[in-house]
C-alpha cells in the first residue's frame, strides 16, 4: 500500500457540541460525579462501605486527576447513621505514673471532665486551707501534739527523779540530756569530783554508767513516739481531707454515675488527694480563688488531656495527613527542659494522624508516606494490631535507653485512603507482601474518556462545575468548544478527552484572566486561544533553543535535497510535563562484515534498551528480507548524531532501516522529509508516542527556513487518529505548503525517501527497484565474501575476518 497524504481536515478534530443547546455554562447543571471515572468512583464506594478488616483503598492515576477531591466528595456522602464519635482522653495513672491510663469518651465529654478536674482542684486548694485552719482540726491536732509531749516529758521526768535518787542529775543541754553526779542536791564541779575519795568516784561512775544506759533506752525510744505523733497527724489529715474531698469528688460522681471508666478514675484520683493531703497546703493562709486557678493547673496529675476532640464533629471524621512522619501519624511524646534536663508526663501526649481520623477516614499522598523513615512501617503496624501505641522512633528502633511514658494503647478502627500514581501501587504490591493483606481495593482512575456526543456534553458540564467552583466568568458554547478541543490535544488522542482537572483548572482561570483583562463579559473563544498561547511561550524556551541551534547549522539538519545514507528522524524531549518535538538527523555506513548491526548509542552507553530492541528486529527484517537462505556479509553502524544524552524508544525504527538501505546501496534519501514510526520484523510501521509535537518541531524547523511546497513527514497510520495538530500546521497543509502522509509498511517509507519503486518480490524485483538494488550489492559483498574464503582455502590458510568491529 502507498503512502496516504492526509487533507487539513484530518489533522485536527472540531468540536461540534451537537445537541447541546446552551450559550454560555451558567445554563448548564454542575456535575454531581466527574465523568469518565465510573470505575474508580465505584471502587471507592464499595472500599468506603465494605466494613470489613484489610478494605483499605489505594486511589491511584496520573497525576492532576483530582482524585482526592474525589475521594473526598465520595466520603462526605456516606451515611453516618448509627456512628456515635468519642473523646479520647489520656489521665494520671496514680498507681504507676509511667503507664498513663486512656478514657474513651461519648463526643464532648473530654473536655466538660477536664474542665471538671481543674475546678476540683481550685476547689481543694481553697477549701482544704480553710479546713486546716478550723478550731476543731486545731484543738485535735493539738491534743495529739500534747499527749506526745506529755508521754515525752514524762519519760525524762521518771528518768531524771531515778537519777535524783542516786545523787545524779538529768541536764538539759542545747545538744540534748547529759548526766552529772550531785550532793547536797547541788551539782558538783570537776574540781570537786576530783576531791572525792577513788572508791566514792567509782560508785558515782558506776551509778552514772547505769543512768546513762537507761538515758539511752529513753532517747532511742522517743523516734517511735514522733513517728507515732506523725502518724496520729496523718491520719487526722486523711479523714479531714476525706470528708473535703469527698464532699466535692461526690458531686462529679454523680454527674458522671453512668460511666464506669470516669467513676474508677474519680475513686484512685480521691484516694490520692487524700493521700497527699499536704500538697494542697502551700502556707499558713488559705488560697484565694483568684490565686488558685493558676496555681491548679500546676496540678497535672489530676489534669485530663482530651488527646481527641469531637465535641463539634457530626459524622465520622475525614482527615487528611499533609506530612505523613512517623510521629504526625502515630503521636508522640513531648519534654520539656527544666534545669537541664527533660522532663514528661502524661499532658505532653500529643496525637497523631490516626487519632484524629479514630472512627473514619484517613487520606494520604503515597509517595509523602514512602518518604517518611518508618512511617509506611507504623501505619501497617497500627492497621494489623488495629490500636496506636504512641512511641517515639527512636524506642520503637531501639535507639534509645532514655526512659519514657507507656501510654495505653488506643483501639484503632480506621479506614485509610492512599493516593498516588500507579507506579507507586504497583511497586508496593510488589515488593511489599503486607501490602496486599492491607489493601484490598484499587481504585484505578483513567486518564482520558473517549469522545462522542454524550461525553462532549458531559465535558461541557465539567466545565460549567469549574467555573461556577472557582467562581469564573460564564464561559461561552464557543469557548466551551474550544477548551474540549485543547483537552483532546493533552489526551494526545482525537478520539479521547483528558481527564485532567488540574490543567483544566488552569486553562479556565488563564482564560478568565485574559477575558477580565479584554473586558469581556463572559470567557470566549479568543480567551482560551491567547491563554493556550501564552502558556506555551511560556514553556517555550527549550523548543526555541532546540530550533535556534539547528537554524545556526548548529546542529546539523537538512531541509532540502538529498543524502545517501542520511536521513531526518524525529524525537520528543521531556522536561517535567512539557514535550518538545525536534528533528535528528540519522547515518549509517555499511562495509563487508559478519552482518551484525552495530548500534553505536548502545555500544557508548547512550542508548535505552527499547531503542535497543528496535536495532535488533530491524537487524532480523534485513537478514529475513535480503539474505534467508544464505549469509549476510555485510557490517553496519547506526547513529543519532550529535545526541549527547540517552536515547531511547523504537519510533525511530523505521528512519533506521531507511538510511541502512541507502547506506548499503549508496541510495539518496531525500532530507525534505522527516520519518517517525516504529516497526516489527515483517516491516509493518507501528504506532508512536508524541506523534503531534514530533510533526510540530519539524514544521517550525522548515517554516522557519522557508517551506518549499515539497517538505513534510512521515507518520505511522495508526496515528492519524492522535493527531490534534496546531493551527498554522493545518493552514500549511491545506495550502499545499507543507504534506503529512501516512504508512502501513516501511516499504512505502523507503520507496517515499528515495523515489524508487519497491518491487515485487514474486519477480525477483525488477531493475530499477531500490529492493534490486539493496539485493544487488549484497551479492556484490557476498562475491567478495566468497573470493576471500577461495583465496584462504587455496593458500591453506584461515580465512580472514572481513570486519570492522
Amino acid at each position: 500500500m502507498a503512502l496516504t497524504e492526509l487533507s487539513a481536515s484530518a489533522l485536527y478534530r472540531q468540536c461540534e457540541l451537537t445537541g447541546s443547546k446552551f450559550a454560555t455554562t451558567t445554563e448548564l447543571e454542575p456535575l454531581e460525579r466527574p465523568p469518565g471515572q465510573l470505575r474508580a468512583m465505584d471502587a471507592l464506594e464499595f472500599g468506603v462501605d465494605i466494613q470489613r478488616r484489610g478494605f483499605n483503598v489505594f486511589a491511584f492515576g496520573a497525576a492532576g486527576l483530582g482524585k482526592h477531591r474525589l475521594v473526598r466528595d465520595v466520603l462526605n456522602r456516606q451515611e453516618t447513621n448509627g456512628f456515635t464519635p468519642y473523646d479520647w482522653c489520656y489521665v494520671s495513672n496514680f498507681s504507676d505514673p509511667g503507664k498513663p491510663r486512656l478514657l474513651q469518651l461519648p463526643a464532648g465529654m473530654g473536655t466538660a471532665l477536664s474542665a471538671d478536674m481543674l475546678q476540683l482542684v481550685e476547689d481543694l486548694l481553697t477549701s482544704l486551707p480553710s479546713t486546716f485552719q478550723s478550731e476543731d482540726y486545731q484543738n485535735r491536732r493539738q491534743e495529739i501534739e500534747a499527749e506526745m509531749a506529755e508521754r515525752y516529758e514524762a519519760a525524762f521526768s521518771k528518768l531524771g527523779a531515778q537519777a535524783k535518787e542516786r545523787n545524779v542529775a538529768l541536764i538539759r543541754t542545747p545538744t540534748g540530756y547529759t548526766l552529772a553526779p550531785m550532793k547536797d542536791e547541788k551539782v558538783i564541779t570537776p574540781e570537786e569530783f576530783s576531791k572525792l575519795g577513788e572508791d566514792e568516784q567509782k560508785a558515782i561512775q558506776a551509778t552514772i554508767a547505769e543512768l546513762q544506759t537507761e538515758l539511752q533506752q529513753v532517747v532511742v525510744h522517743l523516734p517511735m513516739l514522733k513517728r507515732e505523733a506523725s502518724h496520729r497527724i496523718k491520719a487526722l489529715d486523711q479523714e479531714v481531707t476525706q470528708l473535703t474531698v469527698e464532699q466535692f469528688v461526690a458531686w462529679l460522681e454523680n454527674k458522671y454515675r453512668e460511666h464506669e471508666q470516669i467513676l474508677s478514675y474519680l475513686a484512685e484520683a480521691k484516694s490520692f488527694a487524700i493521700e497527699n493531703a499536704q500538697d494542697f497546703l502551700p502556707g499558713q493562709d488559705s488560697l484565694e480563688t483568684e490565686f488558685a486557678k493558676p496555681h491548679a493547673k500546676s496540678f497535672t496529675m489530676f489534669a485530663v488531656n482530651v488527646l481527641v476532640d469531637n465535641a463539634q464533629e457530626s459524622g465520622k471524621p475525614i482527615v487528611f495527613e499533609d506530612n505523613p512522619t512517623y510521629q504526625n501519624l502515630i503521636g508522640r511524646v513531648e519534654y520539656v527542659s527544666q534545669m537541664g534536663t527533660l522532663l514528661t508526663d502524661f499532658t505532653l501526649i500529643k496525637p497523631g494522624a490516626l487519632h484524629r481520623a479514630n472512627g473514619g477516614y484517613l487520606i494520604i499522598e503515597a509517595r509523602k508516606l514512602l518518604t517518611h523513615m518508618y512511617a509506611w512501617e507504623g501505619l501497617k503496624e497500627a492497621l494489623r494490631s488495629r490500636q496506636v501505641k504512641i512511641a517515639s522512633l527512636q524506642e520503637t528502633l531501639s535507639l534509645n535507653s532514655t526512659i519514657s511514658l507507656e501510654p495505653e494503647c488506643i483501639p484503632l478502627d480506621v479506614k485509610v485512603i492512599l493516593l498516588g500514581e500507579p507506579f507507586i501501587y504497583y511497586m508496593m504490591n510488589h515488593y511489599d507482601p503486607e501490602f496486599r493483606q492491607l489493601f484490598h481495593v484499587a481504585a484505578d482512575f483513567s486518564a482520558d474518556m473517549p469522545w462522542d456526543a454524550e461525553n462532549q456534553h458531559l465535558f461541557a458540564r465539567m466545565i460549567a462545575t469549574c467555573q461556577q467552583e472557582d467562581h469564573l466568568q460564564p464561559v461561552t458554547r464557543e469557548a466551551v468548544q474550544r477548551i474540549i478541543e485543547q483537552t483532546a490535544r493533552w489526551a494526545g488522542d482525537s478520539k479521547k478527552l483528558s481527564l485532567d482537572q488540574d490543567s483544566l483548572g488552569l486553562l479556565l482561570q488563564e482564560s478568565d484572566y485574559w477575558s477580565r483583562r479584554n473586558s469581556h463579559s463572559a470567557i470566549e473563544r479568543d480567551d482560551v486561544v491567547k491563554a493556550i498561547e501564552e502558556h506555551r511561550n511560556r514553556r517555550g524556551r527549550l523548543q526555541e533553543l532546540l530550533n535556534e541551534q539547528v537554524l545556526r547549522d548548529l546542529r546539523l539538519i537538512d531541509t532540502t535535497g538529498s543524502r545517501i545514507a542520511q536521513v531526518n528522524g524525529l524525537s520528543v524531549l521531556t522536561q517535567g510535563d512539557y514535550h518538545v518535538g525536534t528533528p535528528a538527523r540519522i547515518t549509517a555506513t555499511a562495509r563487508l562484515g559478519k552482518g551484525r548491526v552495530v548500534d553505536i548509542e548502545r555500544e557508548s552507553k547512550l542508548g535505552g534498551e527499547i531503542h535497543s530492541k528496535g536495532v535488533l528486529i530491524l537487524s532480523a527484517y534485513l537478514a529475513d528480507k535480503y539474505a534467508s537462505e544464505s549469509p549476510l556479509p555485510l557490517s553496519a553502524s547506526l547513529v543519532f548524531e550529535q545526541s549527547y544524552s540517552g536515547v531511547d524508544g523504537d519510533s525511530a525504527t523505521c528512519a533506521e532501516l531507511c538510511v541502512l538501505l541507502s547506506a548499503i546501496a549508496r541510495i539518496p534519501l531525500a532530507q525534505n522529509i522527516a520519518v517517525t514510526g516504529s516497526m516489527n520484523q515483517f516491516g509493518d510501521v507501528q504506532a508512536i508516542g508524541g506523534v503531534n509535537e514530533k510533526i510540530e518541531g519539524f514544521f517550525e524547523i522548515c517554516a522557519a527556513r522557508g517551506l518549499t511546497g515539497d517538505q513534510g513527514v512521515i507518520i505511522p497510520a495508526t496515528n492519524q487518529a492522535h493527531l490534534m495538530l496546531k493551527r498554522d500546521v493545518r493552514e500549511a497543509v491545506e495550502s499545499g505548503r507543507f504534506h503529512i502522509y501516512t504508512a502501513s509498511h516501511v516499504e512505502d517509507v523507503m520507496s517515499r525517501l528515495c523515489g524508487l519503486a519497491a518491487g515485487d518480490a514474486a519477480d525477483g524485483f525488477a531493475e530499477g527497484t531500490f529492493n534490486r538494488r539493496v539485493m544487488d550489492r549484497i551479492a556484490e559483498f557476498q562475491a567478495i565474501h566468497r573470493s576471500f574464503a577461495d583465496q584462504s582455502a587455496g593458500e591453506g590458510k584461515s580465512s580472514p575476518r572481513p570486519d570492522d568491529e
